[in-house]
């Protein structure tokens, strides 16, 4: 017995303590063991995840840096094609036919070249392209940065430049997020985290950019890519370093001023404010029949050439030519639109006018965008809420003369609203709307009106517009996938049935069969 107790290991205090509490364990005791490990276990996973990896955040201030030139140059690109084309038809001496002809030629040549280079080039180029970086970022899309920075930048300029009815700023997103994707390779990154980081960061770059908005190209690759953005303290760091990157470069080369310069507005007397929740319920039902009209026209184009190359580009040649001829007629249809939006808020345009300019570029924004034709649809959106605004402003002006209101001032909460119906990220769009237009006093209609968009397009049951695009990409993909496969499983059987037909040549000629 002595040696037995002798060789016993001697017992500390602690150990003691421990197999005591759990000999004998009370609520308070459990409790406070729960709140002592908890934070323990976050702590430990906080540091191991956000470590600062000073080589990503370095490599998004380049990404910015590259998808600021790059997206500034594109801008600078478009803006000297536009105005060049706007000198040959205001003309001094009048408008001859050699003006015509040679604006409606060049339009036809841009436009049919930015669709030969997507339809033969990069297909995945086609439309704004920002549903293909939100594959990208899922792992579900490649991004082949070496054919996609060249088609988006020149087929772009293309059909831009040939005054279809097209945003800059998805090229923008998708050129900024395939810098990052080809500095990710350059440099050999092959840590999934660094490269999915720089790939969102090059999409908010690209953003900032296009619209000297570098808070709307945060929170865009935030709130609308929250699906697929992997959030965590580096990965927002480099998204904001980015964004600030480019946007620094933006305003080095094209000045720091808005990009759609508006005269500030009063306040909105609060009895108003009911007004602008109507505005944003009928923005969200007008969002999402736009979303569905969308598709609707991207399937006809397709039922229409088939990614035939010479139907395909033959389609951009049309457009190209017709809206080469608007210039001259209808020049108010042509266009991005955004010189639309001052005119429109100063109350340039009856409500009668405000109607028609609504409803026909409502049609040639369709017809632009679903073509297939590489180009963005942010800008004409803008357009659109900026119109459908401005006529419900007048139309409460008539309604209710007490009232302090303005039409600009639902002009600019129109903007916003039709952006978060369709889009669906309502900070995205009140952000966009304020420094595109510096109108910082209307922060509380754009809430309501992107608020009550936002909900009606999900009480409707409307799915956001670049998920719906992505899924259809991916259904297609699957189906072309698919039948490949059918493919080659028909022609293996095809092969195997064509052995068992031939004659067998293993017995001799002339050989009696055996019995």
């Amino acid at each position: 017995m002595t040696s037995n107790s002798n060789n016993k290991q001697p017992v500390s205090i602690q150990e003691t303590y421990i197999e005591t509490v759990q000999a004998e364990p009370t609520h308070s005791d459990a409790t406070s063991a729960q709140v002592t490990e908890q934070p323990t276990k976050v702590v430990r996973r906080f540091v191991s995840h956000h470590r600062s990896p000073l080589s990503v955040l370095l490599l998004s201030a380049i990404v910015g840096l590259f998808a600021g030139l790059l997206c500034t140059a594109f801008d600078i690109v478009i803006d000297w094609l536009v105005n060049e084309r706007s000198h040959w038809v205001k003309t001094d001496g009048g408008v001859d036919v050699l003006t015509i002809a040679a604006v409606v030629i060049t339009s036809t040549l841009l436009s049919a070249f930015g669709f030969f280079l997507v339809n033969r080039v990069a297909p995945e180029a086609a439309g704004s392209g920002i549903p293909e970086i939100e594959g990208a970022l899922d792992n579900l899309r490649a991004v082949r940065w070496w054919r996609v920075i060249p088609v988006k930048f020149f087929g772009g300029v293309g059909t831009i430049g040939a005054g279809l009815v097209l945003g800059r700023e998805g090229p923008s997103v998708q050129m900024g997020a395939s810098v990052g994707r080809m500095l990710t390779d350059i440099f050999r990154i092959k840590d999934d985290e660094g490269r999915h980081t720089l790939l969102a960061s090059g999409a908010a770059a690209g953003l900032a950019a296009a619209f000297n908005a570098p808070l709307a190209g945060i929170m865009f690759v935030v709130e609308e890519m929250r699906p697929q953005f992997k959030y965590n303290l580096i990965s927002i760091k480099a998204v904001m370093i980015a964004a600030i990157t480019a946007t620094v470069v933006y305003r080095s080369l094209q000045g720091q001023g808005a990009m759609i310069p508006l005269p500030a507005h009063a306040d909105v007397p609060l009895a108003a404010l009911a007004l602008f929740l109507v505005l944003g319920l009928i923005f969200g039902f007008i969002g999402v029949m736009f979303n569905r009209m969308v598709v609707i026209t991207m399937d006809s184009f397709e039922r229409f050439h088939q990614h035939d190359t010479k139907r395909f580009v033959a389609v951009g040649a049309g457009l190209g030519a017709m809206f080469g001829l608007m210039l001259f007629l209808l020049p108010k249809l042509t266009g991005e639109g955004v010189e639309l939006i001052p005119d429109a808020v100063h109350g340039d345009f009856a409500l009668s006018m405000l109607a028609l300019l609504f409803v026909a570029r409502l049609i040639t924004t369709l017809a632009c965008f679903g073509s297939g034709a590489p180009g963005g649809v942010f800008a004409p959106m803008l357009a659109l809420g900026t119109l459908f605004g401005t006529g419900f402003g007048l139309f409460c002006m008539h309604l209710f003369p007490h009232m302090d209101i303005t039409a600009g001032m639902f002009a600019v909460a129109g903007m916003g609203a039709l952006f978060a119906a369709t889009v669906r990220a309502p900070i995205t769009g009140i952000l966009l709307v304020m420094e595109l237009t510096h109108n910082y006093e209307l922060i509380l209609p754009l809430l309501i009106t992107t608020l009550g968009a936002t909900m009606t397009a999900q009480v409707m049951g409307g799915k956001p517009l670049y998920s719906q695009l992505l899924q259809r990409a991916l259904t297609k993909q699957k189906a072309t996938q698919s039948n490949a496969e059918d493919g080659v499983e028909r022609e293996a059987k095809t092969e195997i049935s064509g052995d068992e037909a031939q004659p067998s040549h293993t017995q001799p000629t002339g050989a009696k069969p055996n019995p």
